[in-house]
């Protein structure tokens, strides 16, 4: 006797799922039983997976992070690449990935009135983005022997996440063909990190930070 064919649920399929739902209804599910009842799968296959809409919308972030890194991982040449290199490639393609998903991004960024509340999908994102730069923060220091030109690596990372919440404000308001306004944006404010780590003083560079989360959350 023959198998039927099921389509099995999977992670992906239901966040694959949910992106359709948000794009063609401009707006989230105001509830999992919706969300559940318009694509005909089961409540228990959902929280499967997911505990609520909010836990979904962070790995959806999760996996543009992931995605990332495997393009990063098939570059030949990225493990060549100086620290500085390193993050501009990671910046440069989150942002075309995100680029493919802008429509998503955008609506779900600005949900609501409250900035913050619209952030707070990032939060399992603003860990692996510090993890990475942490990762080429230890790779700088090893070849260092003196604790006063080592990184910090706490500063650094910080520095970095609010480096790409920047970005993405940037890259959100940006119109121009391309986006090429936003790849400029990227390589300057890179360059300037790498150049102010090297060269000041502590207490300055978390003035600098400070000024990138204003401008993110303005």
């Amino acid at each position: 006797m023959a198998k039927r064919k099921t389509n099995k649920i999977t992670e992906d399929r239901i966040i694959e799922l949910y992106m359709d739902y948000v794009l063609e209804h401009d707006a989230v599910p105001k509830s999992i039983y919706r969300f559940c009842k318009e694509n005909k799968i089961a409540e228990t296959d959902f929280y499967a997976f997911f505990g609520s809409v909010e836990s979904l919308q962070k790995a959806i972030w999760g996996k543009f992070y992931a995605h990332t890194e495997a393009l990063l991982d098939k570059n030949d040449e990225y493990e060549s690449l100086s620290n500085k290199e390193k993050m501009l490639t990671f910046f440069f393609t989150f942002f075309e990935l995100l680029t493919l998903n802008r429509s998503y991004v955008l609506l779900t960024l600005t949900e609501h009135r409250n900035a913050l509340k619209n952030l707070a999908q990032l939060k399992d994102l603003r860990h692996l983005v510090k993890g990475f730069a942490i990762g080429l923060i230890d790779e700088a220091n090893a070849g260092k022997s003196s604790k006063i030109t080592k990184y910090n690596p706490k500063i650094f990372s910080e520095g970095a996440w609010l480096q790409f919440l920047f970005v993405l404000k940037f890259w959100m308001d940006d119109s121009s063909s391309g986006f090429e306004k936003t790849d400029l944006a990227i390589e300057k404010s890179i360059n300037t990190v790498f150049d102010i780590f090297d060269h000041t003083p502590l207490e300055n560079i978390i003035d600098f930070g400070k000024f990138l989360y204003k401008e993110a959350m303005a």
